[in-house]
């Protein structure tokens, strides 16, 4: 198995709260996974930006794992605490500092003293606690609610987002120093759709999770249900292939996990959002297209015939060329001077195919018009 992250103890995690397994198969992961190696031997502040259920928490924990910083990894998620909570969690209180305050606690900054503390969903901060979270930083110490004096720490911070800070910036919903000051070392986490090379490793390792808890032995994808993963976009990303395995190992029958048990709705959700991300940002530059739709083609092929290779799928070569003819002769609305011209071969090795696979009988003639045959030559053949 490629390099794995996953929580300490994922038994008592609900399904959906986070991406829980994170894999670096595919090149462009394999590459951070180098960049995050190195930011973690460093003290330096992290700012991790990404989708949600990407797994900015799992590269914030090997970060912390990578240090050797020996106090604890301690995880906050800002959006989760009201507004009246959040400052007194984060920076502590004395007793009496407000209301219901009867008696002193520490604040996640001082839980975090010796390690690392993570703050995911950064920019939804007020304005008000960025100021404080700034000077924490400024300063290295704490101020808790309610006290005058300070607490020294020793805390690496990681924080985290899944909007875009620049924009926040820009809008005067985030100080720009405090931008600055997160992102001495900044971590772009990509959907997952844009890392293909993952996706059906993690979902041989979910469907190993999940076997295990449904009594299940020996599950495999079918060839069908492999490419369906692999053209699916994943607006939910890891989270949402987690749910889909779960799901498809539940409905499945003889092992075999066919397209049909993969519910994958979210595809239009994501389309929706790069139109409206397209609508919204300047028109680029005119630029080629066809490298990089030839590489994420060849990176989607890639780990299609591996994942098939692992599968020990039976016949892997006509299977592929079998389903690389067919494809092609459909699109061609079954014209074979077409298919045979966008494969790049010629009528009479296409033919042969074409027999080989079903896809024509072995006395069919060629269509009048086809290949350069008149209509009174193609009545001679037949």
């Amino acid at each position: 198995m490629d390099n794995l992250l996953t929580f300490p103890d994922t038994s008592g995690m609900a399904l959906s709260i986070r991406a829980k397994a994170l894999l670096f198969h595919d090149p462009r992961s394999a590459e951070l996974l180098r960049q995050v190696e190195r930011i973690a031997r460093t003290d330096a502040t992290t700012l991790i930006i990404g989708e949600t259920g990407t797994g900015k928490e799992l590269i914030a924990r090997h970060i912390h794992t990578l240090s050797e910083r020996r106090g604890p990894f301690v995880a906050v998620n800002c959006g989760a605490f009201s507004e009246s909570l959040i400052d007194a969690e984060l920076f502590g209180h004395e007793a009496g500092a407000f209301t219901g305050a009867t008696q002193a606690r520490s604040g996640w900054f001082e839980a975090a003293n010796g390690g690392t503390l993570f703050l995911d969903e950064i920019g939804d901060l007020s304005m008000a606690l960025q100021v404080k979270l700034l000077r924490v930083l400024q300063e290295r110490q704490v101020v808790r609610l309610g006290a005058r004096q300070p607490i020294p720490l020793n805390v690496r911070l990681v924080a985290a987002t899944n909007v875009d800070l620049h924009k926040a910036v820009s809008a005067d919903h985030f100080r720009s120093d405090l931008y600055y000051r997160l992102s001495v070392a900044t971590v772009q986490l990509a959907p997952l759709y844009e890392r293909p090379g993952d996706i059906l490793p993690l979902a041989r390792h979910f469907i190993g999770v999940y076997s295990g808890k449904l009594k299940h032995e020996g599950v495999t994808l079918s060839p069908e249900a492999q490419l369906a993963l692999l053209e699916y976009e994943w607006p939910g990303n890891i989270r949402e292939l987690e749910n889909v395995i779960h799901f498809a190992l539940i409905v499945c029958r003889d092992g075999v996990i066919q397209p049909e048990d993969l519910k994958l709705s979210g595809i239009a959700r994501r389309q929706l959002h790069q139109h409206e991300r397209r609508a919204a940002a300047p028109a680029p530059a005119p630029a080629p297209v066809s490298a990089p739709s030839f590489e994420g083609f060849q990176q989607r092929l890639a780990a299609l015939v591996n994942g098939m290779i692992e599968a020990d799928q039976a016949d892997l070569f006509d299977t592929v060329e079998e389903g690389l003819v067919r494809t092609a002769y459909e699109s061609c609305n079954r014209n074979q001077v077409q298919t045979a011209r966008v494969l790049g071969i010629s009528r009479n090795i296409l033919r042969t195919h074409l027999k080989r696979f079903g896809l024509i009988g072995y006395d069919t003639a060629p269509l009048p018009g086809e290949d350069g045959v008149s209509g009174r030559g193609a009545e001679l053949l037949q």
